[in-house]
């Protein structure tokens, strides 16, 4: 039994392939292909949508009457998934798309009306321009404009670039490799973090007290002291008033021991003065 998947044929030594009839098919003929529809439609008897991408068993055939410069157009025929009804469509190489020409109306597609509204753009403005003399004065004196900006903008960018290329690319890494100098805040919050790990390490068991039992003991603490300081004012306070007192009672036996002073001093004036009269009468009874 031979084989089914066979390359390499027999032919006999007396094989002639002149003498194999050949078949005489039309120049125009259909071929069968599977493609994909190109675009959403909807059929125009039944109503069905077919979606782009469905696979359709075709017919296609050349179309005699028309080419664009020198390309042949092709036309596919498909049949409706739900009513069997023909539907034709055409390529169109000037658009690079394809021209749905009977049996189905094309479903609306906002990319392809943009495109061809900004052709259309396109070809008013290229209108324009022929007509008007002064639209392309302007034209080129913008555009004369954006080339002298573009000009000045590539000599920044070369005078910058020069000046990164003169700049030594060791020296730049060692600015990046210098440390950041941390703040006084965060020297301070390590330097608590390195004790509280410290303490921690050296006493693994010690209990850490909450912040409202530290504040409770802290309290605890000063009342003591509180009433000692209290206690101690109240003795300073009386001592001020005791020294206060005998300041006062001072100030009011100046005044008697005052007048006492100039008494004694206007009696010995007097009896110095009448001395010295009395001497005075001695001197004469002698002369």
């Amino acid at each position: 039994m031979s084989e089914r998947k066979v390359l390499n044929k027999y032919y006999p030594p007396d094989f002639d392939p002149t003498k194999i009839p050949k078949l005489r098919q039309s120049k125009n003929r259909n071929f069968g292909i599977r493609l994909m529809a190109p675009f959403n439609m909807r059929c125009n008897t039944c109503g069905e949508y077919i979606y782009k991408g469905k696979k359709f068993n075709s017919q296609k055939e050349t179309v005699e009457d028309k080419n664009y410069l020198g390309l042949h157009i092709f036309r596919f025929y498909i049949k409706c998934p739900r009513c069997i009804a023909v539907i034709a469509f055409r390529t169109d190489p000037e658009t690079t798309d394809y021209v749905l020409e009977a049996g189905a109306t094309r479903n609306f597609e906002a990319l392809r009306t943009a495109e061809q509204l900004a052709i259309k753009e396109q070809k008013e403005k290229e209108e324009e321009l022929k007509n008007n003399p002064m639209k392309v004065l302007e034209n080129r004196s913008l555009k004369s404009q954006q080339e002298i900006e573009a000009i000045e903008n590539l000599e920044e960018l070369y005078q910058i670039r020069k000046k990164q290329n003169n700049s030594d690319i060791h020296e730049i890494l060692k600015e990046l490799e210098k440390p950041v100098k941390p703040t006084a805040e965060e020297l301070a919050k390590r330097q608590a973090e390195e004790d509280e790990e410290f303490i921690r390490s050296q006493f693994p068991r010690v209990r850490r007290l909450a912040d409202t039992e530290i504040v409770n003991k802290v309290e605890e603490t000063k009342k003591p002291k509180l009433e000692s300081q209290k206690t101690s004012n109240n003795h300073c306070q009386k001592d001020l008033l005791k020294r206060i007192k005998i300041v006062k009672n001072a100030r009011k036996e100046e005044p008697a021991s005052s007048k006492q002073a100039a008494a004694s001093s206007s009696s010995v004036e007097t009896k110095s003065l009448g001395l010295v009269g009395y001497s005075d009468d001695s001197d004469q009874s002698d002369s």
